[in-house]
């Protein structure tokens, strides 16, 4: 920053100090993080749907039906980018927050501001089978870190700011703001007190009104209500709830399975040749599965299920309904690997989006069945349609709340609030038995990196391990005799413990004062007792690179030790206290909990 600009930048955080409380100053942060994340997010769609309309207009595309290899180039466009400019693999939107804020102090680059703002619409506006929330959320969440930096802000407002961009972004795209708070509360486990509830509504209201400025009254789904909820159709949404759990289940592991054979392909271009063709025969087959999908999810609304599949190779049978019924089951099935390919093959965006594509077409598909059993039930298609997207949400995210006031809001279907808790709450629990992760959350798992509305994992998963380890321990060597142990290491010391390294400095014991207190002051011994002969095995022991701190909290009370060694990169780096680990561990909570 230039020696003026820093000087008026000084100047001001002085008035601000004087002149403006902390909550106040919040307050406006809020707003202002609120009306940035909209305007992101505004960005973001309008660049997409720019990319998107010019495509479409394209002669070659249209006429000759070569749609199907735009991923191919949108993809090559991204990877050039990250080669050439990011320099640096693209990561998960939402899951690469959460570590910022669980890690990093919530402190996020710079160059996150613009990269989802450039990747995103180069991957979707080209066919990409992914979401434009994420990258939207990465995008504002990244003006509010480095916001918050610019102002001295702490770490603790930091992570709330962040948050309270998260909800502006969501706002804005989907003009919901309650759901938009309750996604920043149920995924960044806020403790939902006046202190952020205030912020984060700020945030969302700033979010929303941009994107009524920047868009007028446009709204995602043009949807009115027709058929509220009738009480014999209970079975059938308990029947959809089931239906979209394992849904949930079959999306979360087909993510992770896909990732993992995109990972033994080594090679970015590799990738990329093997995702864009991929992606292509699917979009040849099922021409539904471009880009975001919403128009997909509008037209299964409106009733017109041969609009939402576009022209596909089975149209001369569409006539038939269960032919249209395993078309629509086949975008439930393929949206998920679509979306998983897009990513794994070096695109840039979200899963939320493509989880309520995928739900759409399962809650229509559910309806269809249901009203051509030939059994003389009759249900309403269109709130079966928006149903499943609710119950897809809350199963995938494990994010119940979000998903019934997201779909109550955007719809305006607020009459569907008993079927909307009914499926979501049955999709949220089987998911959530069956798998303790989301897509978001389980590397962050590994590596203790996980935010938790329980206080105590909250606060383990923050602190820091480089916090706690101490290194003045003297080392000693097995060759040593007693002699030398104590003259070179026990007499110079203020510890009782003495780790035994060999020449490479590898940890292969441990020896404590009290072993050899007897023999101390038997001078006979010094020359013929060697370290070696003293060592024993330390209780157990942490390893830096694996070990989170609730591991190592658990090591303790399972070794009732009071002093552990560290190895990092498979040599000794020091001990961990429990005195020092409990010490630091209540300096956080006290920090957390104010």
């Amino acid at each position: 920053m230039p020696y003026s600009n820093k000087k008026l930048l000084t100047r001001f955080l002085k008035w601000r100090y004087r002149n403006i409380s902390n909550r106040t100053f919040i307050q406006i942060m809020s707003l202002i993080v609120g009306f940035l994340a909209g305007l992101v997010a505004v960005t973001v769609k309008n660049s997409t749907y720019f990319i998107e309309s010019l495509l479409k207009k394209g002669i070659v595309f249209s006429e000759n039906q070569l749609y199907f290899i735009l991923p191919t180039i949108g993809l090559t466009l991204v990877y050039l980018y990250v080669k050439f400019v990011h320099k640096e693999p693209l990561q998960h939107a939402v899951s690469s927050i959460i570590f910022s804020l669980s890690k990093k102090r919530g402190l996020l680059k710079l160059k996150d501001i613009y990269t989802p703002l450039i990747t995103a619409p180069l991957t979707v506006g080209f066919g990409g089978s992914v979401g434009l929330l994420g990258p939207a959320v990465k995008s504002g969440s990244a003006v509010s870190s480095n916001l918050s930096r610019l102002f001295h802000i702490d770490a603790k407002t930091r992570t709330l700011l962040v948050a309270c961009a998260s909800a502006g972004a969501i706002a804005s795209i989907f003009q919901s703001p309650i759901a938009a708070i309750i996604f920043a509360v149920e995924i960044f486990t806020l403790d939902l007190t006046m202190m952020s509830m205030l912020p984060l509504l700020l945030a969302s209201i700033s979010g929303v009104l941009t994107s009524y400025f920047f868009l007028g009254n446009e709204v995602l789904f043009s949807f009115s209500l027709s058929e509220g909820f009738k009480l014999e159709d209970t079975p059938f949404y308990i029947l959809l709830g089931v239906g979209t759990g394992f849904a949930s289940i079959y999306f979360t592991k087909m993510y992770f399975a896909i990732l993992s054979l995109f990972k033994k392909l080594k090679s970015p271009k590799y990738k990329l040749l093997v995702g864009g063709i991929a992606i292509g025969v699917m979009l040849y087959a099922i021409p539904p599965l471009y880009g975001e999908g919403f128009g997909f999810i509008n037209n299964l609304l409106d009733g017109n299920h041969l609009k939402a599949l576009g022209t596909t190779p089975f149209d001369a049978y569409t006539h038939n309904i269960w032919v249209v019924i395993a078309l629509l089951f086949g975008i439930t099935i393929f949206k998920a690997i679509a979306m998983t390919t897009t990513i794994g093959a070096g695109g840039a965006g979200g899963v939320f989006i493509p989880t309520m594509v995928m739900g759409s077409a399962l809650g229509n598909v559910v309806a269809k069945v249901i009203n051509n059993l030939g059994l003389g039930f009759s249900v309403s298609e269109s709130n079966f349609t928006l149903i499943g997207m609710s119950g897809l949400i809350a199963g995938v995210i494990h994010a119940p709340l979000t998903a019934i006031f997201l779909i109550a809001e955007i719809t305006g279907g607020y009459q569907l609030f008993v079927p909307l808790m009914i499926t979501a709450a049955i999709s949220y629990l089987i998911t959530k038995n069956a798998l303790d992760y989301t897509i978001y959350t389980k590397e962050l798992a590994k590596i203790g990196a996980l935010l938790s509305h329980n206080k105590d994992q909250m606060v383990l998963g923050l602190m820091e391990m480089d916090d706690v380890i101490e290194k003045n321990f003297r080392s000693v060597h097995p060759k040593m005799s007693l002699g030398e142990m104590l003259h070179q290491s026990v007499s110079k010391s203020k510890r009782n413990l003495f780790p035994v390294l060999d020449d490479e400095k590898k940890l292969i014991g441990i020896i404590v004062l009290d072993d050899i207190r007897p023999m101390m002051f038997d001078t006979e011994m010094y020359d013929t007792v060697f370290v070696k002969n003293l060592m024993h095995a330390p209780p157990e022991v942490i390893f830096y690179e694996t070990d989170n701190m609730k591991q190592v909290m658990k090591k303790f009370q399972d070794s009732g030790a009071w002093n552990l060694p560290v190895i990092k990169n498979g040599k000794y780096e020091g001990f961990i206290s429990k005195s020092k680990m409990l010490t630091a561990y209540r300096r956080k909570l006290i920090n957390y909990s104010q």
